[in-house]
């Protein structure tokens, strides 16, 4: 009988992608995938520390395992990820319960490790990748994909910012790129495998390529002083097959005109940025280290929009940052308003162990002051969101089909290129993947719902031309 492996994972799209690689590298090593965690003979919780709650959450999913691992004592546990990269030896010291804990820098030996604990338990920790070591690079590693039609490719790991609330820095290390040409053959196979929309991954997507650009002036060489990630963009869109192109996430301070030109003139690159408010307060962002004002950031938003034919604009906000004063969220709210975001993802903010803001605790917020807050700019987020979408009324688009509503079976669920969430019907089941055309027809807070015109090919939608219905 075959060993079983189950992957559960918390947090961002990067998780999402070490999740793949880990699922690849066991099923390479002989396991299957298991119908559900109870069943499984290796269970790996694949971790995100990003906010309080993480913790928690993981914690709590050991407890509830370490009653299925005295039912079945054969049975390992692994725990990997930013978390266990934070927390290390103090995750089996909570649960002794746990075989294996690996962090960020070592998820290529995942199966390694998982085999090695058969001797014992299992605690490796590197401190960085190493930069010479591209064959660990995560573009480098299999995947597993759930999507044959999608895929992420980690362009960059690590972060070189000091953002006060962010603990990335210290559990995914500095930036390290990978080389242009590699990301071009990795493209090129994926293109070549079936794979019509590929999303980029890195902390800060704009820094790519930098310390590429270092690496080579310290070995002698001399390099043009250009922005890398544009160039990526360039080539990545000449790939024959890819028909979608999104990346996640530019730092505002560092969103070059070179890159919102890529994005419209690359037709393959989707009409949607993510760019990361987190406050509109000057003094909030200085605190946080953001490296911009508010005005810069809405100069660079409007200059996106004026390069970019309907962009829609995502963000990150988060409330209640130590010292945030009522002033200071009313600037949020006005720079939200002013923003006019199609989505946001809002954050109460949370203090992580590592941190400069972990030891502000003197001017933390007032908690149900801070919740009065969040639901307040959800309320402005939701309008502006509601409105974003009813533009779209009467409207075709263009939707690469996911599946089934998970809400209704009897409709289908596609993105549009702007990356709104579609339902619509169609009286023959469409495989995940198919490129359809779409004439919107309603439109709510979080998506749209619209009639079916044809299924298409996708090179016709190639050229960046708007096309609206009859």
């Amino acid at each position: 009988m075959s060993h079983s492996y189950f992957i559960r994972t918390y947090g961002c799209q990067m998780n999402e992608h070490d999740t793949e690689r880990i699922a690849s590298l066991l099923e390479a090593d002989g396991m299957v995938l298991a119908d559900d965690m109870e069943s499984a003979d290796t269970i790996v919780l694949n971790t995100c520390c990003i906010r309080e709650n993480a913790d928690n959450k993981l914690y709590g999913q050991l407890g509830y395992l370490k009653r299925l691992k005295q039912a079945r004592p054969s049975m390992q546990i692994a725990v990997a990820g930013c978390l266990a990269q934070k927390d290390r030896n103090l995750i089996r010291e909570r649960a002794e319960h746990v075989d294996v804990v690996f962090g960020t820098h070592n998820v290529h030996r995942a199966a390694e490790l998982i085999g090695a604990c058969a001797d014992g338990p299992v605690v490796e920790i590197l401190e960085q990748a190493a930069t010479e070591d591209r064959d660990s690079f995560p573009s480098a590693l299999p995947v597993r994909r759930d999507a044959p039609y999608a895929a992420w490719m980690t362009i960059q790991v690590g972060c070189d910012n000091s953002c006060a609330f962010c603990i990335v820095p210290a559990v995914r290390g500095a930036e390290i790129s990978q080389p242009l040409d590699k990301l071009l053959a990795e493209a090129q196979q994926l293109a070549a495998s079936g794979v019509t929309e590929i999303t980029l991954l890195g902390q800060n997507v704009n820094s790519y390529g930098r310390d590429l650009q270092r690496a080579r002036r310290q070995s002698g060489h001399k390099v043009p002083l250009r922005p890398l990630f544009s160039d990526l963009l360039e080539q990545l869109g000449a790939v024959e097959g890819i028909e979608r192109i999104r990346f996640t996430s530019p730092h505002p301070k560092d969103l070059s005109q070179e890159t919102t030109k890529a994005m419209s003139l690359v037709p393959a690159v989707c009409e949607h940025l993510h760019l990361p408010l987190q406050s509109g307060s000057d003094k909030v962002l200085a605190a946080m280290h953001r490296g911009y004002t508010a005005e810069r950031y809405l100069e660079r938003l409007q200059t996106a929009r004026e390069a970019v034919d309907d962009l829609a604009v995502s963000t990150d906000i988060i409330v209640g940052f130590p010292g945030e004063t009522e002033e200071d969220f009313a600037q949020t709210l006005e720079v939200v308003a002013t923003a006019r975001y199609d989505s946001a993802f809002t954050f109460i903010f949370s203090p992580r162990p590592g941190t400069e803001a972990a030891e502000m605790s003197e001017r933390y917020c007032d908690r149900s002051e801070v919740q009065e807050r969040f639901e307040r700019l959800r309320v402005v987020v939701e309008h502006s969101s509601r409105q974003a979408n009813q533009a779209r009324v009467g409207r075709r688009e263009e939707v690469v089909v996911e599946g089934l509503s998970k809400k209704d079976a009897s409709l289908h669920t596609g993105r549009t290129r702007q990356n709104r969430l579609v339902h619509f019907a169609s009286s023959k089941h469409l495989k995940p993947g198919t490129f359809a055309t779409v004439d919107v027809t309603q439109a709510g807070a979080h998506h749209l719902k619209g009639e079916l015109v044809e299924v298409t090919a996708p090179a016709r939608w190639r050229a960046k031309i708007p096309v609206a219905a009859n």
